[in-house]
């Protein structure tokens, strides 16, 4: 039930993560706090971009980071270590078929994993089966439906619909964003809470622009060229037009804006 990572695991694509983690660590992360001694999972590693900020924001917490990938998950372990932090155990792991028993977990924490799953309300319920009675679950995704840019182009908008599209073909969702309440709540959560966290990028900002605008969203989109080129959907000069246009966004005249949500939910 989990789908091809349609963005690759590239060394750009790492870097391209850690970017993104970097840039929006306020943003996303600002209000998540684990109290000392808490046990929490977090689903879903990757390569450790949001590893290193729990963490840090929580040094006498304890986690456990799971990943399916091994590559990832050596790579989100070096990370987390050469970063001096000692409070986080690594395994490998399926969110489908975890080992852990129930209610094991003071809290657990998803980022930017639901949008690749085939099946996200089992994967919920899976997670929701190792938390405590009381324990909280947080989730984070974006919603590629949100974007909005200055200049308009409509290549660039093309663009991000096919990237949507390559991932609705691979069984996950670019737009899941939107879909958190619903999903959460089909999973059997209570008291869930969505907040949306906007990043507006313009040329006041010129290290927004640069972290996100540019080395963040354009570079994903860049980053699936040949996926997108061997769909049909656009043709080569087209995409071109767009990636180029998306980049032309972090310019000291562009604006750029995108939506994440952020869920918390209890069991």
């Amino acid at each position: 039930m989990t789908t091809d990572y349609v963005h690759g695991y590239s060394v750009r694509e790492s870097e391209r993560l850690r970017d993104q983690a970097t840039t929006l660590t306020e943003l996303l992360h600002g209000d998540t706090r684990y109290p000392a001694g808490s046990l929490v999972l977090e689903a879903g590693c990757g390569v450790g971009a949001q590893t290193v900020t729990l963490a840090a924001n929580s040094p006498e917490a304890r986690f456990v980071s799971v990943d399916l990938s091994p590559v990832s998950l050596a790579q989100a372990e070096r990370t987390v270590r050469g970063q001096g932090f000692g409070n986080v155990t690594f395994e490998q792991a399926d969110i489908f078929a975890l080992s852990f028993g129930e209610a094991q977990f003071d809290h657990v924490f998803v980022c930017f994993v639901l949008e690749h799953l085939a099946d996200p309300v089992a994967a919920l319920a899976h997670l929701r089966r190792v938390l405590k009675p009381g324990g909280t679950l947080t989730v984070i995704e974006g919603d590629h439906g949100s974007t909005y840019f200055h200049p308009d182009s409509v290549n660039a908008r093309r663009a991000v619909d096919v990237l949507v599209e390559l991932q609705r073909r691979g069984g996950g969702d670019a737009l899941i964003g939107r879909r958190l309440y619903p999903l959460l709540t089909a999973a059997g959560f209570d008291a869930v809470r969505v907040s949306p966290r906007m990043v507006y990028a313009d040329g006041a900002n010129p290290a927004l622009q640069d972290g996100f605008s540019r080395r963040t969203f354009s570079a994903m989109v860049e980053g699936v060229t040949a996926a997108a080129l061997a769909t049909g959907l656009m043709g080569p000069d087209a995409w071109a037009a767009g990636v180029r246009d998306l980049y032309r966004t972090a310019e000291p005249d562009g604006v750029f804006c995108y939506t994440f949500f952020k869920a918390v939910a209890v069991r």
